[in-house]
């Protein structure tokens, strides 16, 4: 295992000198750098907010903000390195954007894929939703849209890709899948089997993500993966997400099943058909790395 804490050697044989150079600082401390400069935004986010309300923005457009500073910690760190947001898997091109709507289906596919296991056991079924509009599908997209690019940014951006240069890219699959697991363990509804069944999920999904920006060295197929199952799970079919609730297309009309069948009001992610489902696309991703890269 690579030490991450200690800055590299600048001397050399033929010099007695040496300058330091910042890109040369191990992974561990450019994570607590950019940690320290998330801490710093805190004290700023709110007077942010309240002087672009006072310029007449409203609450809705003001939602990307938490995502906006994130995005400037990053940029910031990467142009220390002298690098850019390329570098940290947000090339927005073609290729990008083609990825990202591959994420979205593939992520809509896994959701429909859990949801079909627990109507075939009887867990689930559904009605249209008086109260759906093409209003609460857009809005719901683009709240789902700023909150999955703001989470893969946390958890597949800057600090897991300096993990990957320090320690390899399974202990950086593990560390940052119990870091998404154990952030998800306040939400409502997060206890008993729901807890146990809810974490496991969302620790493979969460190497899910990892192997998606893996093979892709991009950010677009797992902001998209997390888009399409978030989006589909509550603004479509209507089920809670990771505990919260959310309007749908459709309601869920839960069956008098046990929780870890149907998921509960936690939402899919709490069913045992969502671990069977996410384990298989596990397995599938996994089929795509190189041999080489299994051991890295």
């Amino acid at each position: 295992m690579k030490h991450i804490f200690f800055t590299a050697n600048t001397t050399n044989s033929t010099s007695t000198t040496s300058t330091f150079d910042i890109r040369q600082l191990r992974s561990g401390w450019w994570i607590l750098i950019f940690i320290g400069l998330v801490a710093l935004t805190r004290p700023i986010y709110k007077p942010i907010k309240q002087f672009f309300t006072d310029l007449g923005f409203t609450a809705e457009m003001l939602e990307p903000t938490s995502f906006l500073l994130i995005l400037l910690v990053t940029w910031i760190c990467l142009k220390l390195r002298k690098e850019s947001l390329n570098d940290v898997g947000l090339a927005i091109n073609k290729k990008w954007l083609t990825q990202f709507f591959t994420g979205t289906l593939m992520g809509i596919t896994m959701l429909a894929a859990t949801v079909g296991i627990i109507w075939a056991f009887g867990g689930v079924t559904f009605e249209l939703n008086a109260e759906r509009s093409l209003n609460v599908l857009s809005y719901g997209l683009y709240l789902f849209l700023i909150g999955s690019l703001l989470e893969e940014l946390l958890h597949r951006g800057f600090i897991f890709q300096r993990l990957i240069d320090g320690i390899g890219f399974w202990g950086a699959q593990f560390i940052i899948a119990s870091l998404f697991a154990l952030g998800h363990s306040g939400n409502p509804g997060m206890e008993d089997t729901t807890f146990i069944i809810a974490s496991l999920d969302l620790f493979i999904v969460s190497l899910i993500f990892g192997l998606a920006y893996f093979i892709t060295k991009s950010l677009a197929l797992p902001i998209g993966l997390h888009l399409g199952w978030n989006w589909s799970q509550g603004n479509i079919l209507g089920f809670g997400v990771s505990g919260h609730e959310h309007t749908g297309w459709f309601t869920p009309i839960l069956n008098d099943k046990a929780q870890w069948v149907t998921g509960g009001e936690f939402g899919p992610e709490a069913s045992i058909a969502s671990l069977v489902v996410g384990l298989v696309v596990f397995v599938l991703f996994i089929a795509f790395l190189p041999k080489s890269k299994l051991d890295a």
